[in-house]
């Protein structure tokens, strides 16, 4: 695939490209050079047109479908027309104030989360996700270890967020109290601070490089922490809301791709995964097709933004929704709900 920093449009294929794209979004039928050469502004002929739509297809930024003359953009030419030609249009005061006094209605932060996912699906008309406060980036304010029979323990994990998560863990003979708490000493010396993503490949490395120099209660420690945090972020940590919209999307005209996009959202696995990319990025992201690396989303684009409270990243919101969207119309959106959300959350506590 061709490279974005080794595309070099001249003005006028540029000019061509852009006026595609945005009519190619607005109507979703193929364009012609006709209708390009009504559109554009450019005094040039309809041959001369076809001439440069023909370079753009060489460069692989539209196709022609098999159906129509016309061309129509390729995920290539979308990223280009994204990274290079759009132009975000501020969001209007009517979708600002919903915003606003819908996550300001919500009296706790669950029924916030819910609300800026039902906010952005409303208002986009496509799916909008919110990956929940903590998780994977929460940082471990300590463990305890209970007993509760010979071969259970309870395990209590604190996060600085203040969120509480209990699992029983399996073990292989009974441990005293004391031991327990020794080991739950040396775990929270050793891992306190540490954002859960970064103790779960901490203790892969530490009973790879350290588990020699380590005495019995030590091993005993990561043991029982590494099977507490095996696990990959649960699957109820991100909320989706109107997955029934892209019913009315007519580029999910197939029954079939339609399925596997509510089977990607009900298991939420690849979701939880590509919201994750974003948790470090600062402002937006945006994955078309199959920048994705998820199948079920190869039809799709998804926009997201992380979300902050007191200055720290602690989760990520997003739309899923056709590469055929009006990206100026939902990044704005996306990114005004982010905004907001945090403030939101920071008054709920």
């Amino acid at each position: 695939m061709t490279a974005i920093t080794e595309i070099q449009l001249s003005d006028r294929a540029e000019t061509l490209l852009r006026e595609l794209v945005r009519r190619y979004i607005s109507d979703g039928e193929p364009v012609g050079s006709r209708t390009l050469s009504r559109e554009s502004g450019l005094e040039l002929s309809a041959a001369t047109i076809r001439n440069v739509m023909a370079d753009l297809e060489d460069l692989g930024l539209i196709r022609s479908p098999h159906t129509s003359s016309g061309r129509v953009p390729t995920q290539l030419g979308y990223r280009v027309f994204v990274d290079t030609m759009l132009k975000v249009k501020p969001l209007d005061v009517v979708s600002i104030n919903e915003i606003n006094s819908g996550l300001a209605s919500a009296r706790d932060p669950d029924e916030l989360m819910s609300m800026a996912s039902e906010l952005l699906s409303q208002i986009t008309q496509f799916a909008g996700v919110v990956l929940l406060p903590g998780g994977e980036h929460a940082n471990l304010r300590q463990i305890e270890f209970l007993p509760l029979a010979e071969d259970r323990i309870l395990a209590i994990l604190v996060t600085e967020d203040g969120r509480v998560q209990n699992r029983v863990l399996f073990v292989d003979r009974k441990y005293r109290p004391g031991e327990l708490v020794e080991a739950a000493n040396f775990f929270n010396e050793r891992y306190s601070g540490c954002a859960l993503n970064e103790v779960r490949r901490r203790l892969v490395q530490d009973m790879e490089h350290d588990s020699i120099s380590m005495n019995r209660m030590m091993r005993t420690a990561v043991n029982m922490a590494k099977e507490l945090f095996g696990d990959e972020v649960a699957s109820d940590s991100v909320v989706v809301s109107g997955e029934t919209n892209l019913m009315s999307v007519p580029d999910f005209d197939q029954v079939e791709k339609l399925r596997e996009i509510f089977d990607a959202f009900k298991a939420k696995q690849d979701l939880l995964q590509l919201l994750d990319k974003s948790m470090n990025a600062r402002g937006i992201s945006i994955f078309i097709g199959e920048e994705s690396g998820y199948n079920a989303l190869t039809d799709c684009s998804v926009v997201t933004a992380p979300y902050e409270s007191d200055g720290r990243c602690i989760g990520v919101l997003g739309v899923v929704g056709p590469t055929r969207m009006s990206y100026e119309d939902v990044i704005p959106v996306v990114d005004i709900t982010a905004r907001f959300l945090g403030t939101a959350l920071k008054s709920l506590h």
